[in-house]
């Protein structure tokens, strides 16, 4: 499933990533849960992966998705799993009152995966990765200059990669940068193999 010590680039693979991913950086794990619209008491006892996906099964309603959360290196992070983006919709105000949100989104049926920065309450910038020339937010030029530093865009926005770069090496290179930029990590065997606090979003 791609690099196995990448702070977060192990999310790239032929497998590819399945979950939505949020890292908050000034509350804890489980204010991030109910942040990300998490109901409190909903799971009982921390839960494993194939826990997780179970449970999103079992709901069975479309409209419930399932956090699990944790934290590494000075950011909570929260794995969403379920059938919407229930953590994109609400980015801006997981990072009220002055905490930054990273949102990381497979968009596993319409790609590409997307990329969004919210600090403050406001969504900063976000770009498809892999289409980083169409950026949005409040600020869509605030990650342009390591962009262009990673030989993914010109200064002028347009693309520097090569044109035969694959779609996995794009995804790995923009994660790199991003990864670096915010000094992010998702610790692989913690999130695939043990037991996270979690909560179902309702």
């Amino acid at each position: 499933m791609g690099i196995v010590g990448g702070g977060i680039q192990w999310l790239v693979g032929p497998d590819r990533w399945q979950h939505s991913v949020v890292f908050a950086r000034g509350i804890t794990p489980e204010e991030l849960g109910l942040r990300m619209g998490g109901v409190l008491g909903s799971v009982a006892s921390p839960i494993t992966d194939a826990e997780a996906c179970r449970m999103v099964y079992d709901l069975a309603t479309g409209d419930d998705d399932v956090v699990r959360v944790g934290a590494h290196g000075g950011w909570s992070f929260g794995v969403e799993y379920g059938f919407g983006d229930l953590a994109g919709e609400r980015l801006a105000d997981v990072s009220r009152s002055g905490v930054e949100a990273v949102h990381l989104h497979p968009s596993v049926d319409h790609p590409p995966a997307t990329f969004s920065y919210a600090r403050d309450g406001v969504n900063v910038c976000g770009f498809g990765i892999g289409e980083e020339v169409w950026r949005w937010g409040d600020q869509p030029d605030f990650l342009l200059p390591e962009l262009v530093a990673a030989g993914v865009l010109h200064s002028d926005g347009e693309y520097a990669r090569p044109e035969d770069e694959s779609y996995l090496d794009q995804e790995r290179h923009t994660l790199a940068l991003i990864e670096s930029r915010f000094g992010l990590f998702l610790p692989r065997d913690v999130v695939e193999n043990e037991r996270l606090p979690a909560f179902v979003i309702a």
